[in-house]
């Protein structure tokens, strides 16, 4: 598989070090340690053998947008002590493999959507950490819960013995400049600030390849990259 523009797709050391040496200058900017932020690899739509090799080069999280894609991907790494974050729009009718194995739910956006979660998780056995996703465009049609629906949300989630209450994500708008991003990631980290701060919500999931440095400004404690390491999907 190829890129767009003819180089090989699939992460190599080279790839990854210059992701993790943007995050790390732009925590050094920041005046945060590189440790601070965790990299999530969004492997969405590559072979389980590419999140292996990534594994092999000492990445363990990694993001997926679609359930069934990541309960295939993880029942063949099983091997793995991989940390699986669901980073997709996440449907009440598709939360089962979800609640089997994810680590870390990026996406829940609505009182029922928390429910069935956290009713699923707990007949699993499991324990899941949840971020709730707020839409700050005000747009139709996008995933994630406006800024007056939160509080319900965050309740229903602390309501579920079976989830941990960890954070907060956005998706903001693409620009070309990617500074066109910083007044939603702003706008999040000022949310946070209203329902209890970073004792209450410790994680800031926000930024991708092309805004990660304008996210960790903004204090992002999570990144989800997934061209920057992978190359650009076919």
């Amino acid at each position: 598989m190829t890129d767009p523009g003819g180089a090989p797709s699939g992460i190599t050391p080279a790839r990854l070090e210059a992701v993790r040496a943007r995050i790390a200058a732009a925590c050094a900017a920041a005046g945060r340690g590189p440790e601070a932020v965790t990299l999530v690899a969004v492997s969405k739509t590559f072979p389980a053998e590419a999140v292996r090799a990534a594994y092999a080069l000492g990445l363990r999280d990694f993001g997926e947008n679609y359930a069934q894609e990541l309960r295939l991907k993880a029942e063949a790494l099983r091997d793995l002590a991989l940390r699986w974050h669901f980073v997709g729009h996440l449907q009440r009718n598709k939360v089962g493999p979800v609640a089997a194995w994810a680590s870390v739910v990026h996406a829940v956006d609505s009182v029922p959507i928390a429910a069935a979660l956290g009713r699923r998780v707990a007949q699993a056995g499991r324990s899941v950490r949840v971020l709730v996703q707020v839409d700050l465009t005000g747009a139709e049609g996008r995933s994630g819960c406006a800024p007056e629906a939160l509080p319900a949300v965050l309740d229903a989630v602390r309501a579920e013995g079976s989830l941990t209450l960890s954070g907060l994500m956005t998706l903001p708008p693409h620009t070309e400049d990617p500074r066109g991003a910083r007044a939603f990631f702003d706008a999040l980290a000022a949310l946070r600030e209203r329902h209890g701060g970073p004792s209450a919500l410790p994680e800031l999931s926000m930024g991708m390849t092309h805004d990660l440095e304008v996210a960790i400004e903004a204090g992002a404690t999570m990144v989800r990259v997934g061209t920057g390491l992978f190359g650009h999907r076919g």
